[in-house]
């Protein structure tokens, strides 16, 4: 007899966030005090910093530095001279040597933050070379992804799957074959709102419905669905699919490291709030990120990741794989951006959340509880 899974509806419909949370530039201010400064915040991944350079990178609206010395071995600093402040990166990546130079006054830095030298400035007996190194920001690397910290003493990332949630595939060796990016009119809760529900799904999105059965009925798994007298449990994919692909079928052969569970269920989703989440599949994984604008602003980004052996395989179809994920991410940028407009209504104050929306509530939860608020 198989054992029925407890059902994670809410039993109440509680309300949402007031509509400040979406608007209010105060609100936003202090999310990326309490939220975006104190948690790891997805940068990338590794291969995105060449080896001897210096990449800028926003965590927070704080401009941060990535340094990889010339062995690639990676280093992060706040983007400013310990001189007078100047920044010290001013493109999207710089390429170093050996040093990190000033452009303003040429005080330079190793690769791992330590002063080397004051340029033209001749420091006297009071001057510690040793306590003006660069401004670290807490790195660490994981499954080939890099992300950043501006705590001074940041907790572990704790994915909600836990760290050893992709350990079956080969996510160091992967390489990124195409990356989508996108700005979206709209908070970047009302993203992570939209990803946690699929009550959207039927009307949103006809295709993703298609693909993965259970969706059509507004519910993100078969735990969620309301008894029915004589209900059959659906497949994870429809008839025929094992990967999401415009034509169900794999880019490539399996990762040869999953389980028969992994491979049946073809698709399987890991959180890192606040930045990134990743939807690793048979034959490929997409990693998608998100960056706060402002309060009514976000940027959208997914990196669709390979073996390399897959991209040079004969025959090899990228827009077969990207265009499908491509597609969902529209339709859902489009609703996110309809939900703000909404919103901004004056006669909206706040929502009520449906049964179905347990992971909204969630999230909402783990926002006010960031921030200090009684939850």
């Amino acid at each position: 007899m198989s054992v029925q899974t407890p059902s994670p509806l809410l039993d109440h419909c509680p309300p949402t966030l007031p509509q400040a949370a979406y608007i209010d530039q105060g609100w936003y201010d202090r999310e990326m005090a309490t939220i975006w400064r104190k948690n790891w915040v997805y940068a990338g991944r590794k291969d995105a910093f060449e080896s001897g350079s210096m990449t800028r990178r926003q965590v927070g609206g704080v401009e941060v530095i990535v340094v990889a010395d010339t062995a690639g071995a990676l280093s992060a600093f706040h983007n400013t001279c310990r001189h007078r402040g100047a920044a010290l990166c001013t493109a999207e990546s710089e390429m170093i040597g050996k040093l990190i130079r000033c452009p303003y006054h040429a005080w330079a830095y190793a690769p791992d933050g330590r002063l080397v030298s004051t340029g033209y400035g001749t420091p006297t007996r009071d001057f510690d070379k040793g306590a003006h190194g660069l401004y670290p920001v807490s790195l660490f690397e994981w499954n080939g992804m890099v992300f950043l910290n501006l705590d001074e003493t940041p907790e572990p990332l704790s994915p909600d799957m836990g760290l050893a949630a992709l350990d079956n595939w080969p996510m160091d060796r992967l390489v990124t074959g195409h990356v989508f990016e996108k700005e979206l009119a709209c908070n970047w809760k009302i993203f992570w709102e939209n990803y946690n529900e699929c009550l959207h799904c039927p009307g949103i999105h006809p295709e993703l419905c298609d693909m993965v059965p259970v969706y059509r009925e507004g519910v993100m798994s078969e735990a969620e669905r309301v008894p029915r007298e004589g209900q059959a449990a659906h497949a994870p994919m429809k008839q025929g699919a094992r990967s999401w692909t415009m034509s169900g079928a794999p880019c490539g052969p399996d990762f040869p490291g999953l389980t028969a569970e992994e491979r049946a269920l073809g698709f399987f989703f890991v959180t890192c709030y606040p930045s990134a989440f990743i939807v690793a599949h048979v034959d490929y994984v997409r990693v998608v990120s998100l960056q706060p604008l402002g309060p009514q602003k976000t940027r959208l980004r997914a990196e669709w990741l390979f073996a390399p052996e897959t991209m040079e395989a004969p025959g090899f179809d990228l827009a077969n794989v990207v265009d499908f994920a491509t597609l969902v991410m529209q339709q859902d940028g489009d609703a996110c951006e309809l939900n703000q407009r909404g919103l901004a209504s004056p006669a909206y104050t706040a929502g009520r959340l449906m049964p179905q929306e347990f992971d909204i509530y969630r999230f909402h939860q783990w926002v006010l509880a960031q921030m200090g608020e009684e939850v």
